[in-house]
């Protein structure tokens, strides 16, 4: 759990539907805001240094791509959303951080919440970041809590003027993002099976406590992520069989195929989950077998030296007539009844492969 100070649902309490309140983390200090203008032939790239410099900006081809890192000023969204028309309770749910991913459909645009995460470096620690899509006619507004490399390919196939992306418009640059996000799920998942891989390793070798606290944040990790992304296997089926006003039939192959890739990413998940509760099993009977090892070899001990004690206490006894008690070798004789019996057993448990 993290330590920062968040703001909570509770702030909005009493408030009417479309009051403007952020809730969640503020993961980016001053908000930044860029432009993409684009067609066929060009493309323009511009950034702005607030929302009203961003939505003043005369557009110069025929889609734009407006992109907000750090939408957590109610005002500065309020103008972005008077440029581009956009309802109050789509205003209130980029504010709000802790959307499930859905999608949204008004009249003149789709509204679709997406989710990315990433594992922070060296931990199984989940990062989570929510992004807002807009996707208009000729228009797609994004707005991401903080700057990340996710788009940044996009940007560069824009730049390059390679593939259909320029003239595909904002539909094509829309199932862009959207496989962009999508994809970004298969380095997750690579990383927790390489994860899953080393937590194996470490049991087969020598487990310790902190291997079962791996096991378990490595089970939280996958359970988050599949609880997350059967949503989003929803959003992606509407998108493909219900948003045929924003996305044209040739759009549609490339939107079922990212559908594709999320059923595929569920299915890894499905299998890293049922990883996760065999590495606890073979942790639990890895432990179970230590513990069972140890308590054989001092049961082996205990055993070899119990008949010493017997005889020990045998000799120890406040009698006063006792067989080899008065004689000088008694002693001697003792030990070596003692000696021997000792041999003889740890032959035996040697045979029977005890040790």
């Amino acid at each position: 759990m993290s330590s920062r100070p968040r703001k909570l649902r509770s702030r909005k309490a009493g408030l009417p539907p479309g009051s403007l309140v952020h809730i969640g983390e503020i993961k980016t200090g001053a908000p930044a805001y860029g432009l993409i203008d684009f067609d066929e032939s060009a493309v323009v790239e511009d950034s702005a240094d607030n929302a009203a410099a961003l939505v003043g900006r005369p557009r110069q081809r025929a889609t734009r791509w407006a992109n907000v890192y750090g939408a957590h000023d109610p005002a500065e969204l309020s103008l972005i959303g008077q440029a581009f028309g956009l309802h109050p309770l789509v205003l209130e749910d980029i504010l709000n951080n802790a959307q499930r991913q859905k999608i949204d459909a008004y009249e003149d645009y789709l509204y679709v919440v997406l989710h990315r995460y990433e594992l922070a470096p060296g931990t199984l620690r989940l990062e989570h970041d929510q992004i807002s899509l807009v996707v208009g006619r000729d228009y797609v507004l994004s707005v991401q809590e903080r700057p990340s490399n996710t788009f940044e390919p996009i940007r560069q196939r824009l730049r390059s003027g390679h593939g259909n992306l320029r003239r595909g418009g904002a539909a094509m640059l829309a199932y862009s993002m959207l496989d962009a996000v999508v994809d970004s799920y298969f380095g997750v998942v690579e990383q927790l099976g390489d994860a899953a891989e080393t937590l194996e390793n470490e049991i087969l070798g020598n487990p310790r406590p902190e291997t079962l606290e791996g096991i378990h944040q490595f089970k939280r990790c996958v359970t988050r992520l599949r609880r997350n992304l059967y949503p989003l296997r929803e959003v992606l089926n509407a998108l493909h069989h219900d948003a045929g006003d924003f996305f044209p039939d040739d759009i549609q192959l490339y939107l079922r195929d990212v559908y594709d890739h999320a059923v595929h990413i569920l299915e890894s998940l499905e299998d890293l989950r049922d990883l996760a509760t065999g590495l606890l099993d073979v942790y639990l009977s890895t432990v179970s077998h230590r513990v069972n090892l140890e308590v054989r070899t001092l049961t082996v001990v205990a055993t070899i030296f119990m008949p010493a004690t017997l005889i020990a206490g045998i000799f120890g006894m406040n009698f006063h007539s006792m067989p080899l008690l008065a004689d000088d070798s008694g002693f001697f004789y003792a030990m070596a009844l003692m000696g021997a019996i000792a041999v003889v057993m740890l032959l035996l448990f040697w045979r029977r492969r005890y040790v």
